[in-house]
């Protein structure tokens, strides 16, 4: 039980080391100069066409529900008609 322990901690801290050196290198990545410049225009593209991919999102999904309830309305209409020799 006691090497069971120790195996424990002494791994517990390699693994805590490990992860520190990936944090490290993930953060000098992160706010490298090009990444950096990256993310900036991302952001500006985001901020400036953001809303109106989402309007024309809107409108393409309500143009899609419109034909949806105009298909629907059709085959309902057919499921009505009643035969003439009934």
């Amino acid at each position: 039980m006691i090497g069971f322990g120790a195996g424990y901690v002494l791994g517990a801290k390699a693994g805590r080391q490990r992860y520190e050196q990936i944090a490290s290198a993930a953060d000098k990545v992160w706010n490298s100069p090009s990444v950096a410049k990256q993310r900036h225009e991302v952001q500006h593209f985001v901020e400036t066409k953001g809303p109106k991919l989402v309007e024309s999102a809107k409108e393409s999904a309500s143009d899609a529900m419109d034909k949806v309830g105009k298909v629907g309305k059709r085959r309902h209409s057919r499921d009505l008609d009643i035969p003439k020799d009934v």
